[in-house]
């Protein structure tokens, strides 16, 4: 989720944010399954091994992503006057070792359509 739920991103920045992830991932020896989100939060899927630590992943996606987006875009300085962040600094991880990953893309899909 974006610093104070701003509305951040465009799609331009979303496809770009992809990327980003995809190659912190593959820099953490892990995968990105699938990525979603709107104009102030985006939904990851990793597949990850015991081995690597949620937090230093969780870190490393938020701190690679918010200092290349600043270089890549600078329009969106505007949305650090405050605190300097892009990301609020909570985040929620929850397994799904055992869901199918059909009903797990579903739902992701789902998260931003209007209820």
């Amino acid at each position: 989720m974006t610093k104070f739920r701003h509305p951040v991103f465009t799609d331009t920045h979303l496809t770009r944010l992809e990327e980003i992830t995809r190659s912190v991932c593959a820099d953490f020896e892990t995968e990105l399954a699938e990525f979603d989100g709107g104009d102030d939060h985006v939904h990851l899927l990793v597949n990850f091994p015991p081995k690597v630590a949620l937090s230093k992943l969780v870190n490393s996606l938020k701190g690679v992503s918010s200092r290349r987006l600043r270089q890549e875009f600078p329009e969106l300085a505007a949305h650090y006057y405050r605190a300097n962040k892009l990301w609020s600094g909570s985040y929620f991880a929850g397994s799904v070792g055992g869901a199918p990953l059909s009903i797990v893309r579903q739902y992701i899909e789902q998260q931003n359509r209007p209820v």
